[in-house]
């Protein structure tokens, strides 16, 4: 019973980590444009 102690809030920690690296990745437009870059290396250069 004392891991369970131990590890929901190092769960807890790590979860709230990786939604504040997500919100911060959203926020500088990371996810903005993500189907031209596929198509812009199919593209010839002039």
């Amino acid at each position: 019973m004392n891991i369970v102690a131990v590890l929901l809030p190092v769960a807890v920690a790590l979860a709230l980590l990786f939604l504040t690296f997500f919100l911060l990745a959203a926020k500088d437009g990371q996810f903005e444009d993500l189907d031209d870059p596929p198509r812009r290396i199919l593209k010839d250069d002039d």
